[in-house]
Order: structure tokens, then C-alpha cells, then sequence
């Protein structure tokens, strides 16, 4: 059986659902191709499921503080219980996308139908994919255009033999039966650091963290790993810095590593359970689309200009290109191909202003640039650097741990990026991304009303003291390394 359509989209994740709801909305009949859940790593196994698992741990590390005037007591934590109330968040989640598509195979004013059709779909024409399920003979789908957005999985390098319940990844690690007594994270960047902060708020599991950089999130400025940093081990997470995995492999039900330093030495260790995550690849090995003429690099990635593919009518959004691997990202990629593809014209994707939410203990958000893409780039900046205990919602939150750091172009003052360290810090990185996004500078910032007391005052006393005009002084907090100014 063949279908015809407008646009066939394959892959259900953030980008492939945004770009059937914008096709829908311009009238086109879309097939929405799914072999998995619907949501994707956008909720299962990735954005909404471990943000969930994140703040139900944070949750629980503040009730068992006892510096807050009341001692909580008796508090005690079962991991099934705490994944039983993640999994009730990502069925609420999915549920509504699916009701969404239930409704809308019933043709919209405009002429618009979104047919959600499950299996997976290989390339077999340049304008044709089957689709193949657990049941059913194979179904033929024809469009005129295409957008795959079928995302990516965790990488698994081949001398690491991951099992799924003693070696895992991202993909498997929301199945623990209970907390395991040790955890080894093999790579430090943002998943694997969410994972370790997720396990030691609860503080039932001792982490490892094995990084081949001199330090943890080695994309981010020195200060903001520094912080990072300090918070584990001061939660009794050992990081293994500058150390190279030699072998790693399961030995009588428990996971043996070996790791050496930068001098050679080489130490071995056991633990209960390890946690692979060293970078994603695209889902694209499998799609045919050597048969529809689109090019992939020797990675997987599909290989697209302005998210367009070499073959002109199929697009690309979100992980398959694997330039910035962003739910956000995703959503707008999606939204603008299906606009370009049918002759919209919308404007140009701001990458400059792209904002991020690390949940970590702290917490980190970005937006923009920071000091180390400012150096890369050969932009002179000035920058200035807020300590929390100088934030005074830092101070009433009784949380000062962390710190508000603003880079702006040298002469205009143009804002370039912000980082932010701390409680709350996502709260300060829209805004900032608008300003960039407009082309604002520190004096828009030293102008605008702020509420009183929130986190993103201290945004604004940054901004005032590169100006030189902050109501707290350099000469008096700058020797205690509070308030700082600089430039680069």
C-alpha cells in the first residue's frame, strides 16, 4: 500500500513532532514516522526523565540538610519509588503529545493531517521510505518532502563492553533496581556530571568520575569547572582527572577498571555498576539515504546547509547533524525547515544566543559566548564577575555557593555571554538571550528594572561593574575576590 503526503517526517523526538505541529498549521498533510515512543530523548531517557530524577534529588539532599534552623528526620529514599514518580512524569508528558495526534488526523480548516505511523522507515526512492513494524506487512510512503529527525543514542566505544545492567549507558541507567554502593562515570561532560550530581544528592552510591581532560567540563571557562568541581568533592565524588581508561570490564558481578595518570602510573578499581557517556552519535546507519542521495560525514551526520541536505527536498533537524544537540535546538531547527521547505522565508536561527541549563549541584546556565570561545574567536571582551554572596536572593536562599559572570564586546559593549553558577541560575539566561539576540549592550542592561530580590539582579550589577558604575564597589569586594573586571 502506498500514502501520499506533503511532508513525511521521520522521527517522533523534539524536532520531528515541533515540524509536523508547524506543517500542520500551514495545512500540510504530514506522516509522522515513530518506531519508539513518541517524545523521544526529549523525554524518555534523556531530557524530561532526568531533569525529573534531578530535582527529586535535590529534593531530597536539601530535606536532609540541618543548617536551616529544623532538623528533618527519618528521611529515607527508595530508588524504585523515585523512578515510579519519574516515569509518572514522562507518561504525562507523552500522553499529551499523543492525545495531540489522536485529534489531529481529522483534517484542520486549512486542510491539515498529521498520520503518527509506527515502525521504522528506510529510504527505498528519492521521494518513497517503507516502513516496516513488529506487525503488518511493510507500508509505502510517498511525499514530496522529507525531514529526518530520527535523533541520536549514546556512543559506545568498542573496547567498552557495555551489558545494560552492570556496564550501562544514559539508555539504561533509569532501570537500577536500587542504588548501587559505587558508580563509575566514564566521561565528564554534561550528561555524565548529571548523572554523578543525581546519585550524590541522594548519597546512597560513591561516584567516580574518569576525565581524559585536566578537568571536568573542559568546554566551559576554567572558573565554571572549578565550582563544579569543588561542589563533588565535597559531596565525596573522586574525580579522576587527566586519566585514561586502559580497561574496564565486569569480573566476578562487580565492574573492574584500570586507569592510568599522565605519567603512566595505572591503577585499578572496583565498583558496582559504571556509566558510559562519552558523546552521542546520530540515528542514521539505518535510513537508506544513500538511495535518496544524501551525503553523511564519517561520523553519521547527515551532512545539511541551513538544515537543508545535499539532496534538495529532504532536511535535517536536530541530533542527525549533531552540531549542537539541544532539545531547544531541535524544536526551532524543525520549525524553521518545514517554513523554508514550504517557502516562508522565516528568519535565520540565532546560534549566538543559544541558552543552556547544566543540572548540576550547582547548577549552570549559559547563554552566548564565554571567555574561552571569546579568545578562540579573537574577539576582545570585557568581563565582570559577581559573586553569589553579594546576590541577595543568593543570601536568603542561604545557597551563596557559585558566582554571575557577563562578557560584552571591548568597545560598544555589545553583550556577547553570560554564565551563571548557582541556585536558580536558569532563571537569568532568557532575557540575556533576547538582549544578544537584539544586538543590547550593558547599558541596556543597567537600565531595565530587575525584580527584587531574584537571582538576575546580579546579572545587572555585573553589567553596572563593567561599567564601572555598580553599587558595590571593586576597590572594597575585589580583594576578596567577590567583584571583579577584566578584559581579554
Amino acid at each position: 500500500m502506498t500514502t501520499a503526503y506533503d511532508l513525511c517526517v521521520l522521527g517522533a523526538g523534539p524536532a520531528g513532532y515541533a515540524a509536523a505541529m508547524r506543517a500542520h498549521d500551514l495545512g500540510k498533510r504530514v506522516a509522522l514516522v515513530e518506531a519508539g515512543r513518541v517524545g523521544g530523548a526529549g523525554i524518555h531517557a534523556g531530557a524530561l526523565s532526568s531533569k525529573t530524577l534531578w530535582h527529586l534529588s535535590n529534593d531530597f539532599a536539601i530535606a536532609r540538610r540541618t543548617d536551616r534552623g529544623y532538623t528533618a528526620r527519618d528521611v529515607d529514599v527508595s530508588l524504585p519509588k523515585v523512578l515510579e514518580t519519574m516515569r509518572s512524569a514522562v507518561t504525562e508528558r507523552r500522553a499529551t503529545l499523543e492525545k495531540q495526534l489522536e485529534r489531529l488526523v481529522l483534517p484542520s480548516e486549512r486542510g491539515g493531517v498529521v498520520d503518527l505511523v509506527r515502525g521504522r522507515a528506510r529510504f527505498v526512492s528519492p521521494h518513497a521510505v517503507e516502513v516496516t513494524g513488529d506487525a503488518g506487512p511493510p507500508r509505502r510512503l510517498e511525499a514530496k518532502s522529507f525531514l529526518v529527525a530520527t535523533g541520536s543514542r549514546p556512543r559506545i566505544p568498542d573496547n567498552i563492553p557495555v551489558d545494560g545492567e552492570h556496564i550501562v549507558t544514559s539508555d539504561h541507567i533509569e532501570r537500577f533496581p536500587c542504588f548501587p554502593e559505587s558508580l563509575v562515570v566514564v566521561g565528564a561532560g554534561v550528561i555524565g556530571c548529571e548523572y554523578a550530581t543525581i546519585f550524590a544528592n541522594f548519597g546512597h552510591t560513591k561516584i567516580h568520575i574518569l576525565d581524559r581532560q585536566p578537568r571536568i567540563l573542559p568546554f566551559e571557562d576554567a572558573d565554571v569547572a572549578e565550582v563544579v568541581a569543588k561542589s563533588f568533592e565535597s559531596m565525596g565524588v573522586t574525580i579522576h582527572r587527566a586519566s585514561k581508561l586502559e580497561s574496564i570490564a565486569v569480573k566476578d558481578g562487580k565492574v573492574e577498571y584500570v586507569i592510568s595518570d599522565a605519567e603512566g602510573r595505572t591503577q585499578t578499581i572496583r565498583v558496582e555498576r559504571a556509566l558510559v557517556s562519552v558523546g552521542r552519535v546520530p540515528n542514521t546507519d539505518a535510513l537508506g539515504l544513500e538511495v535518496a542521495g544524501v551525503k553523511v560525514d564519517k561520523g553519521g551526520s547527515i551532512v545539511a546547509t541551513d538544515c537543508q541536505s545535499t539532496a534538495s527536498h529532504i532536511w535535517a533537524a536536530g541530533d542527525v547533524t549533531m552540531d549542537i544537540a539541544l532539545v531547544n535546538v531541535a524544536e526551532l531547527e524543525g520549525r524553521y525547515a518545514v517554513e523554508k521547505m514550504f517557502g516562508l522565508d522565516p528568519r535565520p536561527i540565532h546560534y549566538e544566543a543559544l541558552s543552556a541549563i547544566m543540572f548540576l549541584r550547582p547548577e549552570v546556565a549559559s547563554v552566548g559566548m564565554n571567555e574561552l570561545e571569546a579568545k578562540k574567536k579573537g574577539i576582545p571582551y570585557r568581563v565582570g564577575v559577581l559573586d553569589n554572596r553579594l546576590v541577595n536572593r543568593n543570601i536568603a536562599m542561604r545557597n551563596t555557593t557559585g558566582f554571575v559572570k557577563l562578557l560584552a564586546a571591548k568597545d560598544e559593549g555589545k553583550i556577547l555571554g553570560l554564565r551563571v553558577v548557582g541556585p536558580q541560575a536558569s532563571s537569568t539566561i532568557q532575557g540575556i538571550a533576547f538582549l544578544i539576540h537584539m544586538g543590547a549592550t550593558l547599558d541596556d542592561i543597567d537600565h531595565c528594572v530587575h525584580p527584587h530580590p531574584a537571582v538576575p539582579e546580579g546579572v545587572q550589577e555585573c553589567a553596572r561593574a563593567i561599567l564601572g558604575r555598580s553599587v558595590l564597589k571593586s576597590e572594597v569586594f575585589g580583594d576578596e575576590g567577590l567583584l571583579r573586571r577584566g578584559e581579554g
